[in-house]
């Protein structure tokens, strides 16, 4: 049981650094891809219906852990509880921004609060779990670099995907520029790790410049996708030893009873939460044009 509740947080954890990632990269790019009100509106727009439920992937993340492992959970939160608390604000930032930026006669504000709400989150997330790795200050920064870069690219791939005229254009122009600083940045961050996860995650970086380049868009972020299941997964195969220096995972895990019920609860409410936004997705599948 303990074993399923670590492999069920690791599953959650990559499900939303995949789907937040590319909001983040997003929210970052919007600014600097878009030359008008319209344009800027069109990139926002493709992460408009599906934001804010990609954000339930970290509450029921954060959740799991509470309830499963709580005394990892307060260890991670209370080492990092600046990073955390920045994310918590950058979050804020980022939602109060989109929300607003409709209803506001000068939304540049909103545009600002958007950017830093995505980079706080895109960088610190990284250096938060670089942090549980090794301790070290160096690793932190490195860590949180290379989520920030996979971030930009994730972001850029997906309003490429997304997106039609202009935007598009320069989207695919940047994820091609982004490429060449990731794939670097990944070598450095990940080939410490020295597992097959990690390695593969560094190929399927590649593939995605690639692919960018062959204007194939939807396997790109295919392979964005991809690089970031397979760096989390090269995370929490470390993690499995160690969850925190000096703890064990049985040592951090809550009883059989609590774990009991927690399966059953996830038994009967992930499907709908799975369900509910790839029916999401399906919706808002096609691509966003200016509105004119």
């Amino acid at each position: 049981m303990i074993d399923l509740w670590f492999v069920i947080i690791a599953f959650l954890w990559t499900g939303y650094f995949v789907l937040e990632g590319f909001d983040f990269g997003v929210g970052l790019l919007a600014p600097v891809l878009s030359r008008n009100a319209a344009e800027q509106r069109q990139s926002l727009e493709t992460i408009g219906p599906v934001w804010d439920g990609n954000e339930v992937w970290l509450i029921t993340a954060v959740g799991a852990m509470f309830a499963a492992f709580p005394a990892w959970y307060a260890g991670v939160f209370s080492a990092f509880y600046l990073q955390v608390t920045l994310i918590l604000v950058g979050l804020i930032l980022r939602g109060v921004g989109l929300e607003w930026r409709g209803k506001v006669r000068d939304p540049r504000w909103c545009d600002l609060a958007v950017m830093v709400g995505s980079g706080l989150p895109a960088f610190l997330w990284g250096a938060v779990f670089a942090g549980l790795l090794s301790g070290s200050a160096p690793a932190a920064l490195l860590g949180g670099a290379f989520t920030l870069a996979v971030c930009v690219l994730h972001g850029a791939v997906f309003l490429a995907l997304k997106t039609t005229g202009p935007v598009r254009r320069r989207a695919r122009a940047t994820a091609l520029t982004a490429s060449a600083v990731v794939i670097p940045v990944a070598v450095l961050a990940l080939s410490s790790l020295g597992t097959f996860p990690a390695l593969a995650a560094m190929a399927a970086l590649a593939a995605a410049a690639a692919l960018t380049w062959r204007r194939r868009e939807g396997w790109a972020f295919a392979a964005t996708a991809g690089a970031i299941v397979l760096a989390t997964l090269a995370v929490f195969m470390e993690l499995r030893t160690s969850p925190l220096p000096g703890l064990t995972l049985t040592e951090a895990a809550s009883g059989s009873y609590t774990l009991t019920m927690l399966s059953w609860i996830g038994l009967v409410t992930l499907p709908f939460v799975l369900v509910y936004q790839g029916w999401t997705y399906y919706v808002f599948r096609k691509r966003v044009r200016v509105a004119v």
